[in-house]
């Protein structure tokens, strides 16, 4: 009986021994495991839109149970093209992603960058979003109207700031204003920050007459009365934000951008299916419902092979604005 027993121990430690545990490999195997040691990377700097996109997806992941102790980090420069540069060097790591969106697709051109979009392997776009034409309570311009009658009049004298590199979206919207208010998008004055922290320092210490960023990244500031806001780029008025759109302003512009998700290059089909499903399931999931209402952000995803060709088409429709400016 004794050597039975003791057989029966040593086949049962064995079976623990050599069975794969059910936490995650990263071979992709068990759908439901959790992906450990995920990292975000944010390639700018902290509190702009890419870091607070990125941040609010790591709570939600680990409050809805998705997988725990998500990190994120920063790595700025270069319009998100230095970080760009890092995730296409970081090949088959399938626990990193890139929060990225329109900024990086315009500074792939505008910096000349070495590594592209197309590089990566894209998991999903999540979201979309308006910019707004802010400036700070002292600001002398009341209205959108009288911040374009003294832009046209001197353009130079009339700096615009926006988050993001030439080619970007707080750069594009600004151009396509100017032209549409007949000014040449080469005479105006823009002036890029590595994101909307640094852009919010600029519009409120006054080293820009206004100020062009997502409505996501300065709703505190407009709540509590800092910043003024004197137009939406989208189709559509901002639920709680009293301003009109820049087309009931009199500018004919309609504009909003977007935010998703991207992973080194060279994952394997599994890799890059998990990562998939996760931001999937994210989107799911009633904390990102919650981030979404909270931010004024809108629903805009599309995962996988979707998201692929929605950004093989924004590089292609990014590169004609751009010549179409004559910035490119």
């Amino acid at each position: 009986m004794r050597l039975r027993n003791w057989l029966a121990v040593l086949g049962a430690l064995l079976a623990v021994l050599l069975v794969p545990p059910l936490v995650t490999s990263g071979t992709g195997t068990e759908d439901q495991a959790q992906i450990g040691n995920l990292r975000i990377l944010v390639p700018n700097q902290p509190g702009g839109g890419y870091d607070i996109t990125a941040r609010t997806a790591a709570k939600a992941m680990d409050d809805a149970k998705l997988t725990s102790n998500v990190e994120v980090f920063n790595l700025p420069g270069a319009g998100g093209t230095v970080g760009l540069g890092r995730i296409v060097s970081e090949r088959g790591d399938g626990r990193l992603l890139m929060s990225m969106g329109l900024g990086v697709v315009g500074s792939v051109y505008t910096n000349k960058s070495p590594s592209s979009l197309q590089d990566t392997t894209p998991i999903a776009k999540l979201i979309e979003e308006p910019d707004i034409v802010v400036v700070a309570k002292d600001s002398p311009y009341q209205s959108l109207g009288q911040l374009v009658e003294a832009w046209k009049a001197n353009p130079g004298a009339v700096p615009v700031g926006g988050g993001s590199s030439p080619g970007g979206p707080d750069h594009l919207a600004p151009m396509l204003m100017a032209k549409a208010v007949g000014l040449a998008p080469k005479s105006v004055n823009y002036v890029p920050y590595d994101g909307g922290g640094e852009l919010l320092a600029a519009v409120l210490g006054g080293k820009v007459a206004f100020g062009v960023s997502g409505i996501g990244e300065y709703r505190d500031q407009i709540q509590a009365g800092e910043l003024r806001v004197l137009a939406a780029t989208s189709a559509n008025r901002i639920e709680g934000v009293d301003a009109p759109t820049l087309s009931e302003a009199g500018v004919d512009v309609k504009f909003s951008n977007w935010r998703g998700i991207v992973a080194p290059p060279g994952l394997t089909p599994a890799e890059r299916d998990r990562l998939v499903k996760l931001i999937a399931d994210l989107h799911d999931s009633a904390q990102w419902k919650e981030a979404l209402a909270k931010n004024g952000w809108s629903d805009a995803f599309a995962g996988g092979d979707e998201f692929a060709s929605f950004l093989s088409a924004e590089n292609d429709r990014v590169a004609s604005v751009l010549s179409d400016l004559g910035l490119a």
